[in-house]
């Protein structure tokens, strides 16, 4: 019998974590409280940036190349250690399907375009806003919906019939018009937007600390990847998948 590893985590889903760790260590214990305030708003996303009638008592750092670079790069900035094992958590149980599956570049770009996306609906619902936004949750939520679209798939790696090999994660994905067909996945959507609409709309956090939750950004995070998933997943040969699950040759 093939002994299986403890923990089978895809090598970019534990470098994201390095990163992430890296920089929120580096933040702590190199910078000071200036410079570290100075290195938040240089790569943290604030909406008021984009607000040419907000008078801000000094242009914010970073200049015109913040106003693009901090579509992603808030996602690597983290409030506190818990808000980042909170997000590190999450990264882990949904990053990793959709890192085996996509591969190392897909998963990296899909990451951003999440992030993207997060940002840009806080953006919309915040406008304004001179509070910086930080966090990784914007590109979780979008893993968390991409991989709703092939997890639970029969031979998939949350299906019934399951199985424990790659192929796992390279079943046939749920088309998008059969989303809302799926019970499964109704239920998860169901549960997923009812507990950050709930947060959201009583402004507590999930994380267990007081930061204030960008609940808008989990919700742009998560439609761009329910609806972008296909831009991401590789072209797979099914031919060898039966109605009853995947097969291998």
């Amino acid at each position: 019998m093939k002994n299986e590893p403890l923990f089978n985590i895809p090598t970019v889903i534990v470098a994201l974590l390095a990163v992430l760790a890296l920089i929120h260590g580096a933040r702590e214990w190199l910078l000071s409280e200036h410079q570290d305030l100075l290195f938040v708003y240089t790569f943290a996303f604030v909406p008021a940036r984009y607000d040419a009638s907000i008078v801000l008592g000094g242009v914010l750092p970073g200049g015109f190349g913040a106003e693009i670079w901090t579509f992603v790069t808030y996602s690597l900035l983290h409030g506190s250690w818990t808000h980042l094992g909170f997000n590190g958590v999450w990264l882990l149980a949904f990053g990793s399907p959709l890192a085996r599956r996509f591969g190392t570049m897909r998963f990296l770009a899909f990451f951003a375009v999440t992030a993207a996306a997060g940002a840009a609906m806080h953006l919309i619902t915040n406008a304004g806003s001179q509070a910086p936004m930080v966090g990784a949750s914007a590109s979780i939520s979008g893993a968390m919906a991409a991989a709703m679209r092939f997890a639970f798939q029969r031979g998939g790696p949350l299906g019934m019939l399951r199985s424990n090999d790659e192929e796992a994660y390279r079943v046939p994905a749920i088309p998008l018009s059969g989303v809302l067909r799926d019970s499964r996945v109704l239920i998860f959507l169901a549960v997923w937007f009812g507990v950050n609409l709930l947060f959201g709309i009583g402004s507590s956090p999930l994380t267990g600390t007081n930061e204030a939750v960008a609940w808008q950004a989990h919700i742009g995070g998560f439609l761009a990847g329910l609806l972008l998933f296909s831009w991401f997943d590789p072209k797979i040969d099914y031919s060898h998948y039966s109605d009853t699950g995947a097969t291998r040759h």
